[in-house]
């Protein structure tokens, strides 16, 4: 199958397109617009955290549930909103977290894409939503492309920082190779959580920390 996609990851995951499971995915997603449902984020946009980290860039894996199901919110990065929207709850204390580890001013917008290009693959474990509807494309196959995604990371890179909030994303930590790679847990930024050890966690900082060990550039986590 023909997916428009960064061409390492192409190459990466070309078995993934050819498996049945993602004709359905494809397929579903067809047959919904078809009948006027409305989709999130827009098709060019699903495998925007895919087209803003090409493979070999990968640093840092920062994971996602599925996308915001707001109107103009979601654009393919996990936590993540375009220029111009309002930064969602958990987004919100994700910089509150930043400001607090690292000393870094609270960013006017709530666009991730100067983490991606830094190389955080900002990763939803799905991929789309329909409008209004959470986690309404959590069983047509999505988990299954992203946990091999997680899978492939896991095979054949070293040094990757894993970034899990949650128990939703805790609950990937089998997918990675611990002996290879570094798994950093906490709670989730939600305002239902985040005062149960997401504050206080840490993460940004401690990410560079094991980058600087491996003798790899830092995240410039700046959004400003």
């Amino acid at each position: 199958m023909e997916v428009q996609i960064e061409k390492s990851w192409k190459t990466v995951l070309q078995d993934e397109f050819e498996k049945p499971y993602f004709s359905i995915i494809v397929q579903t997603l067809k047959q919904e617009k078809a009948k006027g449902v409305t989709i999130y984020p827009p098709g060019k946009l699903i495998f925007n955290a895919f087209n803003k980290t090409p493979f070999e860039k990968v640093k840092c894996v920062i994971l996602g549930q599925d996308p915001y199901h707001g109107e103009g919110q979601a654009h393919g990065l996990c936590f993540s909103v375009s220029d111009g929207v309002k930064p969602p709850p958990s987004l919100v204390n994700i910089f509150k977290e930043l400001q607090d580890d690292l000393g870094l001013p609270v960013p006017h917008s709530g666009n991730l894409e100067k983490w991606a290009d830094h190389g955080v693959l900002l990763l939803n474990a799905i991929l789309t939503v329909r409008a209004h509807e959470p986690a309404s494309h959590s069983k047509i196959g999505w988990e299954q492309f992203t946990d091999a995604v997680i899978r492939r990371i896991s095979e054949e890179k070293a040094g990757i920082i894993f970034l899990l909030w949650g128990n939703f994303a805790r609950n990937k930590k089998y997918l990675i190779d611990s002996d290879k790679h570094f798994v950093l847990e906490a709670a989730h930024p939600s305002p239902f959580s985040a005062n149960n050890g997401f504050f206080g966690c840490h993460h940004f900082s401690r990410a560079n920390e094991l980058l600087k060990k491996q003798n790899k550039l830092p995240i410039d986590w700046r959004l400003e």
